[in-house]
Parts: C-alpha cells; sequence; structure tokens
C-alpha cells in the first residue's frame, strides 16, 4: 500500500533534478550521448566535437560535404533533438 505522500522513484529523481537546477545539463548531456541515433551513424563518426552552451549546438565536422547537408537541414535537426527532449534545448547551430 502507499501512502498519501509516496512518490515513484521517476518523480523523487526529477523532483530533485529541478530542485538542484541541474534538469538541463541533464537533457544536454542526452542529447550529446544520442547523437548518433538522431542524424545517423556516418554523420557522427565525421563529427569530432560537440557540445551545448546557451541553448546553441555547436558542431566541428570534418567533412565538408556533410557540413553542408547539416546546415541545409538545420531546423530538423533542432526540431528533432527538442521534441525528444520535450524541452526547448537548442535554438541554433552553429558549426565551428
Amino acid at each position: 500500500m502507499r501512502k498519501t505522500n509516496d512518490k515513484s522513484l521517476k518523480e523523487a529523481i526529477e523532483q530533485m533534478m529541478q530542485v538542484y537546477k541541474i534538469k538541463r545539463r541533464y537533457d544536454e548531456t542526452g542529447v550529446i550521448a544520442h547523437w548518433p541515433e538522431l542524424v545517423g551513424k556516418p554523420v557522427a563518426n565525421r563529427t569530432k566535437e560537440i557540445y551545448i552552451h546557451d541553448k546553441k549546438l555547436f558542431l566541428r565536422i570534418e567533412s565538408s560535404v556533410v557540413k553542408n547537408d547539416l546546415m541545409l537541414m538545420r531546423t530538423q535537426i533542432i526540431s528533432k533533438i527538442n521534441e525528444e527532449a520535450r524541452a526547448n534545448l537548442v535554438e541554433e547551430i552553429i558549426f565551428l
């Protein structure tokens, strides 16, 4: 039997992340970890550096062809990331 003030482990962890203000950083790390699933393995293999800062996704791509393709698909990538995270994590992509 559950008491009225009992919470599931998921609820407790989410509440803890909000209290300590680390939920956003956790979500950003998840995007970086799932980058190959978001864009595919061939693109992920050519990604040399990836990080998020101030709602901007910074990418260093070694192939100019892949970089150009990603520039054209910029809005789709942003919407896919935000949809997966269920939050507005990325507003802009910057290529280094």
